[in-house]
């Protein structure tokens, strides 16, 4: 094989293996973001509903400010299994072709190789680490008088998949 070809295919190789290892990093990335929710509901009515949803989804009240009316609710988010082995296989498949083209370079040291296969696990285990932790969902409800009827808007602090699984659940719109 061409000397050139082999130094420029590692080169790339050592690329995808950063932008892997930025991904693998980016799994366990805090998103909390905030959202201003309308409900066509009243607070009486809203605050039971929201109560029971985030019971349900295995949080707790950890705080309540009667003065602004803000609740917060936290719980324990369990990383995903899914996610665990699929960014293994990914570390491993990366590593499989650092292992090929390293054994291309240097072939009397390819069974030496062999043994940079044994990392790929580790990022299903920072994985595992990293994404298991305490959320908490920050919850301000505030009336909004109308002269047909009464509605609620709600300014929610939290991951952005509860978001979405949040105005999904209660069918609460975000305020343009």
């Amino acid at each position: 094989m061409d000397t050139a070809i082999l130094p420029s295919t590692l080169l790339l190789t050592l690329l995808l293996l950063v932008g892997l290892f930025f991904f693998i990093r980016a799994s366990t990335k805090e998103r909390t973001q905030t959202a201003q929710l309308i409900s066509e509901q009243d607070e009486a009515t809203l605050m039971p509903q929201l109560q029971e949803y985030f019971r349900s989804r295995s949080y707790r009240v950890a705080a309540v400010d009667r003065a602004q009316n803000q609740v917060t609710f936290e719980g324990f988010v369990k990383p995903s299994w899914f996610l665990a082995v699929f960014l293994t296989l990914l570390a491993f498949a990366g590593l499989v072709c650092l292992l090929l083209v390293l054994s291309m370079l240097f072939p009397s040291l390819s069974n030496l190789f062999l043994g940079i296969l044994l990392l790929s696990p580790v990022s299903g285990i920072f994985y595992w680490k990293k994404a298991g932790r305490l959320e908490k969902v920050s919850l301000k409800l505030e009336a909004t008088p109308n002269q047909q009827h009464s509605s609620s808007k709600i300014t929610v602090i939290a991951h952005r998949d509860e978001l979405i699984e949040l105005q999904r659940a209660l069918q609460l719109k975000p305020i343009a």
